[in-house]
């Protein structure tokens, strides 16, 4: 390599921490009491929290190539919307999505950090849904990947089991399952975009409709950014509607949209149910950033 071309890659690592390929990406992870730091390239990307103090685990922040987060934590309106997450309310008269432990909590009993050699971090989390004075609906075993798949992007997979520890009926809820709160400068009732992989933008076009995915982004220090969530084909319920708002919130929602609403959606002891997510946090639009290729690949991936 010449060595004005190790000059340009020296100049880049400064200005754009993240603008790297995933060869030369620095990716490691580091384990505190009640959260793992995700480091990329020297700076903090996400935690993720898992204290037995909160409802459920959770990323937070999630850092974009700004540097500031492109998403956000609670507020007065909605306490329930933590960053990123995944939860679920109307569980057997249980509630583990919105606030109030004693309602339902997801917690965490185990969280091992099974790679962490630069390229990759790889973490698994066991959690157990608790409610005082019930059976224990569900264990959960989440594997989360974190990884530099392309310049200016940075890749989260989730994937999760759940297992059912009892019979259990969902009630018909918009508060189900994988889902994140945008930043509130990205959001579209401050200009920013939401659209789907059919082109459909915007609360009004996508709210209800199932799609592959849904990227929303946001011009921040005269750049845009934001983040992708992906649903893979391999999901129980794909491909799942959306739950879509303009002032910043996605979640493939399916349990919203039951086959019979009267009922709910019934799963019985012993089923498990396999759901697979990719969040892709990037600079540019879906277009610069290549979603529509990146879920084509996604899709043929085991």
């Amino acid at each position: 390599m010449s060595k004005s071309a190790l000059r340009l890659i020296s100049l880049l690592c400064i200005l754009y921490p993240y603008t790297l390929c995933m060869a030369q990406a620095d990716v490691r992870a580091v384990k505190h009491d009640s959260r793992i730091d995700i480091i990329v390239n020297d700076r903090l990307f996400t935690s993720y929290v898992f204290s037995q103090d909160e409802k459920y685990p959770f990323f937070f922040p999630v850092n974009g190539m700004s540097g500031a987060s492109v998403t956000s934590m609670r507020n007065s309106n909605f306490p329930h919307h933590s960053s990123l997450f995944f939860g679920c309310d109307h569980v057997n008269g249980g509630n583990y999505w919105q606030e109030g432990l004693e309602r339902g909590q997801i917690i965490s009993v185990r969280e091992d950090i099974l790679e962490n050699n630069g390229d990759r971090v790889v973490i698994v989390n066991e959690c157990i849904w608790s409610r005082p004075g019930a059976k224990s609906p569900i264990r959960d075993v989440r594997t989360i990947i974190v990884s530099v798949p392309a310049a200016n992007m940075v890749q989260v997979d989730f994937d999760v089991e759940l297992q059912m520890l009892t019979d259990v009926t969902i009630s018909r809820t918009n508060h189900s399952l994988f889902a994140a709160r945008m930043a509130a400068d990205l959001t579209v009732n401050n200009g920013g975009t939401m659209i789907n992989a059919e082109g459909k933008s915007g609360e009004a076009e996508t709210f209800g409709e199932p799609s592959g995915w849904i990227s929303y982004y946001g011009e921040r220090y005269g750049k845009l950014e934001g983040l992708t969530i992906m649903q893979h084909p391999s999901n129980c319920w794909y491909p799942a509607p959306w739950f879509t708002r303009d002032y910043g919130f996605i979640s493939p929602t399916p349990l919203y949209w039951p086959e019979d609403p009267s009922t709910g959606t019934k799963i019985g002891k012993g089923e498990v149910i396999r759901l697979r997510y990719r969040v892709l946090v990037h600079s540019g639009d879906h277009k610069e950033a290549n979603i529509q290729e990146l879920y084509r690949r996604y899709v043929e991936s085991d």
